[in-house]
C-alpha cells in the first residue's frame, strides 16, 4: 500500500511537470489517432489554445489510442530512470491479460516500457544537441499468445532543451582594417557567434554582443555584432593597431546566461594625410667644375610620415637654374633627391648657384585637392679645377693636293687653357694614328705640314689625332681628330678596263663589230671622265680594222673586209691610244689582240687553231689516231697470219734428191782441215730417224749447242727449258730448224768440199 501511494505521488508529480513543460512554449499538442479506445496518462488531456475574440476548448474525439508528444529533459540525471510518460488503452480493464510492447528508435536501450503498466522510462542521460527527438511505436498484445490486440501506433519523444552550451566564435580570432581618420560609426567588421542550444525553445540561443576591451575607440552593435569606429580622428601615425575583445552572451544577456569571447585585431591603413618635409631648409654643396655630366653632386631628402605610395615624392628645381645646368631625380629605394649635372660647370663663367628645390607627393590629398609640397634652398659652390686645354673645334677637316711638295702647310689647329691662369699649350701628333709619319705639326702654333708626298689613289683620307698639353701640367691633355682629304690631280693615264681578246669570224661581214672596248682611270676628276680613243699613227691607214666612238666612253672595233683566213694570218694586234680630259691630259697605248676563228653560220666561234683547219670536218685528232691504230693492228694480224701459214706448209725433212754437200759454208776463220769436215754429220742430216743417235759436235762448245732459238725459253745456262721437259718435241724442232737452214744454204750457194 505505501508503495502504491508512492507511485501515485510520482505520477502526479510527473503530470504536473509535463503540464508545465507543455504550457511554457504554448505548443499545441497534436493528437495521434489509433484504432481502439485508449487514453494517455501522464500528459494533459486537452489544451486551450488560440487568442483573440475568445477562448474555445479543443476536445479530442474518442479513439482507441490517444496521446500527445512526450518530452524528457536533456542532461537530466538521477538515481533512478526518468519517467517519460505512461501508455494506457481501453482494453486494459478487469483482469484482461495484456501487455505493452515498445519498438522504434532507442527502444530497449534508451527507453524502456513496463509491459504491465505502460510506463516509459529514459534509461540514459540524453543530449538534445546530439539527437533532438525519437520516433517510437507502441502496441498492445496478448500477454499469453503475443497476438496483437491493436494495430501499432507511432509517437514522438522530444528531448527538451536546457541552456547547456555557451556561444562560440567559430571563425575567430579576427583581423580587420579601416582607413585612418575615418568618421565615427564607420563599420570595421562583423563577427558571428553560434550557440548549439535550441533557437526555438526559450532564450537559450538568443545572443547579445558587447565589447569588453577596445573602448573608447570602437563599439559593437549588440544584435548584429558589427564593430564600428567610436572615436573621431584616429591617426595611424599615432597608433596603427588596436586589440578589441567582443563577448557574446545567451539567454538574451540576462543573468545566468552562458557567454563566449573573441578578439579582433584592427589595423588603421594609411592615407595621404601628411605632406613631405625637408630635413633641412638649407643645403650647401661644393661641386668641382670638372664633374662629369650625369654624376651626382649632392642629395636632399624630404621625409613623409605616410608609408607606401603616399610617402613617395618627386623633386624639381623651380628657381635659380635658368641655364638648365642641374636636375634632381628621385632614388626609388631611399626616396632621396639626387642632384646631378645636365651641363658642365665653368668656374671662370659662374662660381655659385642658389637653387630652390621642391618636393611634391605623387598622390593628392584625401579630399582630392592638390598634392602636398615642401621647398628647400640649395646653394652650390663651383670649385675651380685644373682643366685640360680645349680645342677650338672637336674635329678639323683639311685638304691637300696629292702632288703638294713636302713641308706644305695643310692647316692649323688651336687650343687654349680654360683655367684663369692660362697655361701655354704645346701640340703633338699621336704617332699611333700616323705610323708612316706623313705629317708634322709645329709644337707652338699647331700648324700641320706635309712630311711625305701623298698619293690619292693609295689613300684618299688620312685621320690623325692631335694632342694639346699644358706646359705647366703635362698630365692635362686634350685630343682632337684631324681628317685630311687628299685632293686629286690628273697623274694617272687611262687604260683598258680589262685584258681584251677579240675573236673575228672568217665568214664575217665588213663593218661587223668585233669588240667593244672601254677604259678606266684611277683619277677622279670633279667633272667626271671623258676618254678619247684613236689608233696609233702608223695604223691610221690600217686596211683591216677601224674604230667607232660610241659616245659613252667606249669604242667599237670594226672589220673592214671579209677576206680574213687563218692560213694567211691567225692573229692581229691593234694598238689604240686612250687619252683622258685631265689637265694636263694623260694617255696610254693599249693593244687589242684579235684572233681569226672558224665560226658557224650563226656567227658562233667553233675553232681558232690553224691545225684544226686542215683536218676533215667532223673528225677530231683523237678520232684519226684511233683509226690509224686500228689499221696498223689489222696489218700486224695479217702478217702474222701469213707467216704462220707459211711455216705450216714447209716440210720437216730434206728431200732425197737434194744434196746438202752442194751448200757452201763460209767461216770467218781459216779452214780447220778434217775438223771442219767433221762439223756436220752428213749421215745424220740425211737420216732424220737417226736423231736419237745424235752426237754433239766437237768443235762447238757445249754451252752453245743448247742456245735457245727464237720463241724458246732458256734456263740459267742458256738451255731450252722446253727441251728438258719434252725431249722428243725438242729433237724434232732442232731437226726441223737444221733442215731449214740447210735448204736455205742450198738455194743461196753451192757446197764446196774441203
Amino acid at each position: 500500500m505505501p508503495k502504491r501511494s508512492e507511485e501515485m505521488l510520482m505520477d502526479l508529480w510527473m503530470s504536473l511537470l509535463l503540464v508545465w513543460i507543455t504550457s511554457v512554449p504554448c505548443v499545441s499538442m497534436t493528437p495521434i489517432i489509433g484504432q481502439s479506445k485508449s487514453t494517455l496518462t501522464g500528459g494533459s488531456a486537452a489544451v486551450a489554445s488560440g487568442l483573440g475574440e475568445g477562448q474555445r476548448l479543443l476536445s479530442r474525439a474518442k479513439r482507441g489510442w490517444v496521446w500527445n508528444q512526450m518530452f524528457v529533459l536533456e542532461e537530466f540525471s538521477g538515481p533512478d530512470p526518468i519517467l517519460v510518460g505512461r501508455l494506457h488503452t481501453d482494453l486494459d480493464v478487469g483482469g484482461r491479460n495484456i501487455k505493452y510492447v515498445l519498438a522504434g528508435e532507442g527502444a530497449g536501450t534508451i527507453f524502456a516500457i513496463n509491459e504491465l503498466t505502460g510506463d516509459i522510462h529514459a534509461m540514459k542521460r540524453l543530449d538534445r544537441e546530439e539527437k533532438a527527438e525519437y520516433t517510437l511505436t507502441a502496441q498492445v498484445v496478448n500477454a499469453d499468445t503475443d497476438e496483437p490486440l491493436e494495430p501499432p501506433s507511432e509517437f514522438i519523444i522530444k528531448v527538451q532543451d536546457i541552456n547547456d552550451n555557451p556561444p562560440q566564435f567559430i571563425e575567430g580570432p579576427y583581423r580587420a582594417s579601416v582607413p585612418e581618420m575615418s568618421a565615427v560609426g564607420t563599420p570595421v567588421t562583423r563577427v558571428t557567434a553560434t550557440d548549439a542550444d535550441d533557437p526555438v525553445y526559450g532564450n537559450s540561443a538568443k545572443l547579445v554582443y558587447s565589447i569588453l576591451e577596445g573602448q573608447p575607440y570602437f563599439s559593437v552593435d549588440p544584435n548584429s555584432a558589427t564593430i564600428k569606429i567610436a572615436l573621431h580622428g584616429m591617426d595611424r601615425e599615432m597608433r596603427e593597431e588596436y586589440l578589441v575583445v567582443i563577448q557574446a552572451k545567451d539567454m538574451g544577456g540576462h543573468m545566468g546566461g552562458l557567454s563566449g569571447t573573441t578578439t579582433v585585431t584592427v589595423t588603421l591603413t594609411d592615407i595621404n594625410d601628411n605632406p613631405p618635409k625637408f630635413s633641412k631648409s638649407l643645403y650647401d654643396f661644393v661641386i668641382p667644375e670638372d664633374l662629369p655630366i650625369g654624376t651626382m653632386g649632392g642629395k636632399v631628402k624630404a621625409n613623409d610620415r605616410d608609408i607606401g605610395e603616399n610617402a613617395k615624392s618627386t623633386y624639381n628645381v623651380i628657381e635659380g637654374d635658368e641655364q638648365g645646368v642641374f636636375e634632381i631625380v628621385t632614388d626609388t629605394q631611399t626616396q632621396e633627391g639626387i642632384l646631378r649635372l645636365k651641363k658642365p660647370l665653368n668656374f671662370e663663367t659662374k662660381r655659385a648657384y642658389t637653387l630652390k628645390v621642391e618636393a611634391t607627393n605623387i598622390r593628392s590629398e584625401p579630399s582630392g585637392g592638390l598634392p602636398y609640397k615642401d621647398t628647400a634652398t640649395v646653394k652650390v659652390v663651383v670649385e675651380d679645377s685644373d682643366e685640360p686645354p680645349v680645342f677650338a673645334k672637336p674635329m678639323y677637316s683639311l685638304e691637300v693636293n696629292e702632288n703638294a711638295p713636302i713641308n706644305t702647310v695643310i692647316g692649323t689647329v688651336t687650343a687654349r687653357d680654360p683655367d684663369s691662369s692660362g697655361s701655354v699649350v704645346r701640340y703633338f701628333i699621336d704617332r699611333h694614328t700616323d705610323l708612316e709619319r706623313q705629317f708634322n705639326i709645329n709644337v707652338d702654333d699647331g700648324k700641320i705640314t706635309l712630311a711625305k708626298t701623298l698619293d690619292r689613289e693609295t689613300d684618299m683620307w688620312h685621320n690623325i689625332t692631335v694632342t694639346a698639353t699644358e706646359v705647366r701640367n703635362h698630365s692635362q691633355i686634350s685630343r682632337a681628330i684631324v681628317a685630311i682629304r687628299v685632293m686629286d690631280i690628273n697623274d694617272n693615264a687611262p687604260e683598258f678596263a680589262t685584258e681584251y681578246e677579240a675573236f673575228l669570224c672568217e665568214n664575217g661581214k665588213p663593218g661587223q663589230v668585233i669588240q667593244t672596248v672601254s677604259a678606266v682611270d684611277k683619277d677622279d676628276p670633279i667633272q667626271g671622265h671623258y676618254f678619247d680613243y684613236r689608233l696609233v699613227p702608223e695604223m691610221l691607214n690600217n686596211p683591216n680594222f677601224t674604230i667607232k666612238n660610241n659616245q659613252d666612253n667606249s669604242i667599237s672595233v670594226l672589220a673592214k673586209h671579209d677576206t680574213f683566213r687563218r692560213q694567211k694570218q691567225e692573229m692581229y694586234f691593234l694598238p689604240i691610244i686612250v687619252t683622258d680630259n685631265g689637265n694636263p691630259p694623260m694617255s696610254s697605248t693599249n693593244t687589242l689582240t684579235i684572233r681569226v676563228c672558224g665560226c658557224s653560220k650563226d656567227g658562233i666561234v667553233q675553232s681558232c687553231n690553224v691545225e684544226a683547219y686542215v683536218l676533215p670536218i667532223g673528225l677530231s685528232m683523237g678520232a684519226l689516231i684511233a683509226i690509224l691504230a686500228c689499221i696498223i693492228l689489222l696489218l700486224v694480224i695479217v702478217v702474222l697470219f701469213v707467216t704462220l701459214r707459211r711455216h705450216k706448209n714447209e716440210p720437216l725433212i730434206i728431200k732425197d734428191d737434194e744434196d746438202v754437200r752442194e751448200n757452201i759454208i763460209r767461216y770467218d776463220d781459216e779452214g780447220g782441215g778434217e775438223e771442219d769436215t767433221e762439223a756436220f754429220d752428213i749421215a745424220t742430216l740425211q737420216n732424220p730417224d737417226g736423231i736419237n743417235g745424235y752426237l754433239p759436235r766437237k768443235d762447238i762448245k757445249p754451252d752453245l749447242q743448247f742456245m735457245p732459238r727464237a720463241g724458246q725459253h732458256s734456263g740459267p745456262n742458256g738451255v731450252d727449258v722446253d727441251e728438258f721437259i719434252n725431249p722428243k718435241r725438242t729433237s724434232n724442232s732442232m731437226l726441223h730448224g737444221q733442215q731449214a737452214g740447210l735448204q736455205k744454204l742450198q738455194r743461196e750457194s753451192c757446197f764446196t768440199s774441203p
